[in-house]
């Protein structure tokens, strides 16, 4: 059975323990505890101590990463867009800084073994992406693959 991954990433716009990253975080688990209560996410893989890349160092605010296994891109795709993790979405312009570039927040891929999922596959994931743009190795929702490697509408 074929799972998918998800590593995001972004800044935010103050200092991990200013007022406004506190809520953020707060929001945060309250986010991961919907996830693991849906029963479609498999593994969320901890930050602490990963060597931030070059590209997620860029910027003024202080980084923040996620890389997350979820059963289907189907489920992935209905949590990312729905319930808190929906509100976090349209609040997240209190939290996190917004990009004057064309940013890219997210990358997905297919696994066959969730012992293949690690932060140095996520990095590497992303920059293929931004390297080569949407192909079934790495790629985001509006330019999404099935685990066969076939373009699919993600809804």
């Amino acid at each position: 059975m074929a799972l998918v991954s998800i590593y995001t990433v972004g800044r935010l716009n103050h200092p991990y323990d200013h007022p406004a990253s506190r809520e953020f975080f707060e929001v945060g688990y309250e986010v991961f505890r919907q996830a693991n209560k849906s029963g479609q996410l498999i593994e969320a893989f901890s930050s602490n101590g990963v060597p931030f890349p070059e590209e997620v160092k860029k910027g003024d605010g202080s980084p923040i990463i996620t890389l997350t296994v979820w059963k289907s891109l189907q489920s992935l795709y209905r949590f990312t867009y729905s319930g808190k993790h929906m509100q976090a979405l349209r609040d997240r312009g209190k939290w996190m800084e917004s990009y004057q570039e064309k940013h890219l927040s997210y990358v997905v891929w297919w696994t066959e073994k969730l012992k293949d999922i690690s932060w140095d596959e996520a990095f590497k994931r992303y920059n293929y992406y931004i390297q080569n743009g949407p192909t079934p190795f790495a790629f985001d929702f509006k330019h999404a693959f099935d685990e066969k490697g076939e373009t699919c509408l993600v809804k």
